[in-house]
């Protein structure tokens, strides 16, 4: 039986999976939410015929895909998407993002604008009142990190944030990107206006791109670990709710965990 956090994921990537119509072209996001949407997919393919086509946020997402059976198509050869479903660190009540937490920032922002549709599937611990309590990952170009570094730091000198910490993600051992980056994560605590920040950060000639999502989000799906799935749409204050019989679906979690 799985804990109540992972419960809450497949129950929010079990929801999200009724966003998915036939013959659709998705967006695969990437993180441990992501997976199960990804799984839940491939058994949908499998046993229940759904036909889709498929561009991946990252080579992890792309490699549990593949190996699940699901072509995925490179982004310039699919196109236009229909629907990107995804993750999140954080979400706010206006459904605006800090994501990254995976380190694949770039090539989801990528994706999911490239998408007429941005679902995003997370649990309740994951909702604040103001983006910062998760550290904001910036990718940077590795030429000169340590300089985009200090701007970056001239930056939040002046920016509505609460905190300023800087940190090269690894430390010694850094972390670098598919797209072969580094990734910089801000601990800022609360940001008090996400969109003036993107904007001076990605000002800045040595950054790639940040971890805010910004009016991007079409709805949002929590899970929890007592089988509730609650949606929210961009532009409403109102949750919907469904509740799922878990005893119903263990045959299918023990299906798609393998």
């Amino acid at each position: 039986m799985l804990n109540a956090a992972e419960t809450g994921k497949f129950i929010s990537a079990k929801r999200a999976l009724e966003f998915v119509q036939p013959d659709m072209k998705l967006g695969l996001g990437t993180g441990s939410t992501a997976a199960w949407l990804v799984k839940l997919l491939a058994d949908a393919k499998s046993n229940n015929g759904l036909q889709f086509s498929a561009a991946a946020t990252s080579s992890v997402t792309t490699q549990l895909a593949e190996s699940l059976g699901i072509k995925i198509h490179a982004l310039d050869d699919i196109g236009q998407l229909d629907l990107a479903i995804d993750g999140a660190d954080e979400f706010d009540p206006d459904l605006n993002l800090i994501k990254g937490g995976g380190g694949a920032l770039l090539q989801e922002k990528i994706v999911e604008t490239a998408a007429d549709q941005l679902v995003i599937i997370t649990d309740a611990s994951k909702q604040v009142q103001h983006l910062g309590a998760f550290d904001l990952p910036v990718e940077v170009v590795k030429f000169g990190w340590q300089t985009t570094q200090r701007l970056i730091a001239d930056v939040l000198k002046t920016a509505d944030v609460d905190g300023q910490t800087i940190t090269r993600r690894g430390g010694d051992n850094p972390f670098v990107t598919d797209e072969g980056h580094f990734i910089l994560d801000l601990r800022l605590k609360k940001i008090g206006n996400p969109a003036a920040l993107a904007t001076a950060l990605t000002s800045i000639a040595g950054v790639v791109e940040t971890g805010l999502f910004l009016d991007m989000t079409t709805a949002i799906v929590v899970g929890d670990g007592n089988g509730l799935a609650r949606v929210q749409h961009k532009g409403s204050a109102d949750w919907t709710e469904q509740q799922y019989d878990l005893d119903a679906e263990a045959a299918l979690i023990k299906r798609v965990m393998g």
